[in-house]
């Protein structure tokens, strides 16, 4: 090799290297570049894309030989169907998660349901923080679409966020441990058992790694409890949780939002929980064999859960069919707004209860706790109904063409995976593929909010300068 050869060859690798690094810089900022964009101009766009990313990326851990008892790659759909309800925090699923799924394959699950429950956007925000030690505008723009929250607002959303969402599953894990243990697991079980539905309990999951389910603690106070109240902290809303911790002492300087939300969660369950009490009251495959103090607890729990986590201490499938139809409504309806529910929030059903109660008395402006709410938030809630109720309509004449269950059956099952529930009368294994496409599609629909996909689908907003005269059609 010639005397020169050498250096020039390093000079030409260390210039090969100069114009990659380069390169790869101007890949990353005009990617960059594009994202900011993309979250000025449609963050719920993006919302969807990441969350969409999210699943893909859980679905592929799922397919992992390790994940699954056997050791084999499970099926796609299963892999997919169960990626998209632990990160949509639903519950619906079409394979035993106690049985099906190894220890590193329930981890996924519990990491997906973590992640979903914080909420995509909201985590970006979180991993922006970490990283610069503030939150920039892109990040302001994600959390505030995904929290409904005003730009300002976000970073101590933020932390609420997080402080809320780490607190309240450490109690958990510890309050639980105690259960478990004393129910017979050894200590690695309980503690394993306990972070677990920690995590499923506050995120409304909705996932069971006890091979017997919840069944056995139907009259444990010391489980019901901590799931009622664990989704009660985790369904109310982010934004509600940090309205209440900042004015703890002074629940009158509590906003609209906050205000709505309480009253509406707290009547529509103790509405609820007299309602599924007294229809499985005497009903000897649910409720009639247990003792008055397991039918209250069960009564209240499902009271609770029917609109958000989806655990359940009884058989579905052997509640009557007008029980069925009272936890349709309260999955459609689901928890709070930015909460880890799904359904069209209980503020939106407030609002039209409002709306309603307006009209009947001849009142002008709808108006709640002194404050009047504008003409656009019950067209964005009579929009979000509407949007649900299609959903919900299509998922149903699909299911209903492709297979040969009922429709009370099948009507239940579409609900659940809207609401983001996860109680099922027990058909979702034995549906056919294609029918678990759609309730994938569903889930996904039901946790990115129905007003995040109409945004992410189409402009919302449009300014015209010119107005059409205004004409009063007949109504009813």
């Amino acid at each position: 090799m010639d005397a020169g050869q050498a250096p020039r060859n390093r000079g030409q690798r260390a210039l090969q290297q100069r114009n990659a690094r380069r390169a790869n810089q101007h890949f990353m900022a005009r990617t960059s570049d594009v994202i900011n964009s993309i979250a000025r101009n449609s963050p719920a766009r993006l919302a969807l894309i990441v969350f969409a990313l999210i699943i893909i990326i859980f679905t592929i851990l799922l397919e992992l030989p390790a994940a699954t008892t056997f050791g084999r790659s499970a099926p796609l759909v299963d892999a997919f169907f169960t990626a998209t309800s632990a990160v949509c925090v639903t519950g619906l699923v079409t394979v035993d998660t106690a049985l099906y799924w190894s220890g590193f394959g329930q981890f996924i699950i519990m990491i997906g349901m973590a992640i979903g429950g914080l909420g995509v956007m909201t985590l970006a925000s979180i991993l922006g923080m970490a990283v610069s030690r503030r939150i920039g505008l892109t990040q302001k723009f994600l959390a505030a679409n995904e929290t409904k929250s005003r730009l300002g607002e976000v970073g101590s959303l933020v932390k609420t966020v997080v402080i809320v969402s780490l607190s309240a599953q450490i109690v958990l894990f510890f309050v639980l441990i105690p259960f478990f243990h004393d129910k017979g697991d050894s200590l690695l079980g309980a503690l394993w058992h306990s972070l677990f539905m920690a995590v499923s309990i506050f995120n409304n999951g909705g996932f069971v790694i006890m091979p017997e389910g919840l069944t056995p603690y139907v009259g444990s106070w010391s489980l019901v409890i901590p799931i009622i109240f664990g989704t009660f902290v985790g369904a109310i809303g982010f934004p509600v949780v940090m309205d209440m911790s900042r004015n703890i002492r002074r629940p009158d300087k509590w906003n609209l939002t906050t205000k709505l939300t309480l009253v509406t969660y707290f009547v529509i369950f103790a509405i609820s929980a007299v309602s599924i009490g007294l229809l499985e009251w005497w009903n000897p495959a649910t409720f009639g064999d247990l003792s008055v103090g397991e039918r209250i607890a069960a009564s209240l729990l499902h009271a609770a859960d029917a609109r958000s986590s989806g655990l359940s201490t009884i058989d579905i499938a052997q509640m009557n069919q007008t029980t069925w139809f009272t936890l349709d409504i309260l999955m459609f309806i689901g928890g709070g707004s930015a909460s880890t529910a799904g359904g069209i929030k209980v503020t939106t059903l407030a609002v039209l209860v409002l709306a309603v109660l307006a009209e009947a008395r001849g009142d002008r402006d709808t108006e709640a706790f002194g404050k009047r709410l504008p003409a656009e938030v019950l067209r964005l809630a009579i929009a979000a109904v509407l949007m649900g109720a299609v959903l919900v309509g299509f998922g149903t004449l699909a299911l209903l063409q492709m297979t040969d269950f009922e429709l009370s059956q099948i009507l239940f099952e579409v609900i659940s995976a809207f609401g983001t529930c996860g109680l099922s009368t027990g058909i979702t294994a034995a549906l056919p593929e294609s029918a678990k496409w759609v309730l994938i599609i569903l889930m996904f629909a039901g946790r990115t909010g129905t007003m995040t996909l109409a945004a992410a689908l189409a402009l919302r907003a449009r300014r015209r300068v010119i107005r059409l005269p205004e004409e009063r059609p007949i109504i009813g």
